[in-house]
């Protein structure tokens, strides 16, 4: 059977989040059944979404979520790449307000079998795992891309962007009681990169040319993708990409300049923490799967 799949994410700023459902998307072992966004104009983030799922000739839900931090302030008001939907057919009309709501109606639908992917800032997760405490022990797992966990990197400050969006959630998420709890730092997810003149090249498949037109966005500033999302995605349908390692992670709360920061430490295995990757293999999955 498909893994039934839940996505939450804040697409339209980094690149990565649309190659991740793209990914998802041609996955034929992926059952995605839900979309929420998350993180400033969750609707025109919902829009990127649909037009990506309609380049597919998919239908799935898109919910768009909760707009602002916790406590907070938004570090991320805009959704830039949408000067790009008028080239894309695009839902424009969703469901408001009721985010939350739809994840915990799906989860508790099917008890142990969602596995909830989040690539984004935790807020909607954290108020869904607030407003329903047992939420965490119905999921099949839970898979982020977080933190900055095992090794620090060169050029990236003490903190994670999905992290610190919103540390206060980021705290709520990694103290539930999942049953798998995964975690892909930055110090991980940096090592499979690829420069924006070989992801032209590269992108060629019908699903990802959506993608590449709101990449143009990104390369605007930026020279190339880091696979961040899509490395969380494809280990849950193939595990040998990484190596993983069980521990704790805590987040730090005290502080503007730290809050968000996250801490592994080895041992209880409460958290399982990916410690290595194999680039070469992730590419060979990443393109097998979307061509």
């Amino acid at each position: 059977m498909p893994t039934k799949i839940l996505l939450d994410t804040d697409i339209g700023t980094d690149i990565d989040d649309a190659v991740c459902l793209a990914y998802l998307l041609s996955q034929p072992a992926c059952d995605l059944i839900g979309i929420t966004t998350v993180t400033g104009e969750p609707e025109k983030r919902a829009m990127i979404a649909s037009a990506i799922c309609r380049a597919a000739g998919k239908e799935v839900p898109i919910y768009p979520g909760v707009e602002q931090p916790l406590l907070v302030p938004q570090y991320q008001p805009e959704a830039r790449q949408a000067v790009a939907l008028d080239r894309w057919p695009h839902d424009t009309a969703f469901p408001r307000g009721q985010a939350i709501d739809f994840m915990r109606r799906t989860i508790r639908a099917h008890p142990g079998e969602i596995t909830l992917l989040t690539v984004g800032p935790l807020t909607n997760i954290g108020l869904l795992f607030a407003v329903d405490p047992e939420i965490p022990r119905l999921l099949k797992g839970l898979v982020m891309m977080c933190g900055l966990l095992s090794n620090r990197v060169a050029g990236v400050g003490p903190r994670e962007w999905n992290a610190y969006g919103d540390p206060h959630a980021t705290a709520i998420v990694y103290g539930a009681p999942v049953a798998l709890h995964r975690s892909l730092g930055i110090d991980i997810t940096a090592q499979v990169y690829m420069p924006a003149a070989e992801v032209r090249e590269r992108f060629r498949a019908p699903i990802l040319q959506p993608v590449l037109d709101f990449a143009a966005v990104w390369f605007d500033e930026w020279p190339g993708i880091s696979f961040h999302d899509p490395l969380a995605a494809v280990t849950i349908f193939n595990e040998d990409v990484c190596r993983f390692a069980q521990g704790t992670v805590d987040v730090e709360l005290s502080g503007n300049k730290v809050a968000g920061m996250t801490h592994w430490t080895p041992g209880e295995p409460r958290h399982e923490v990916a410690v290595a990757v194999d680039p070469a293999r992730f590419f060979e999955h990443f393109f097998s799967a979307v061509s």
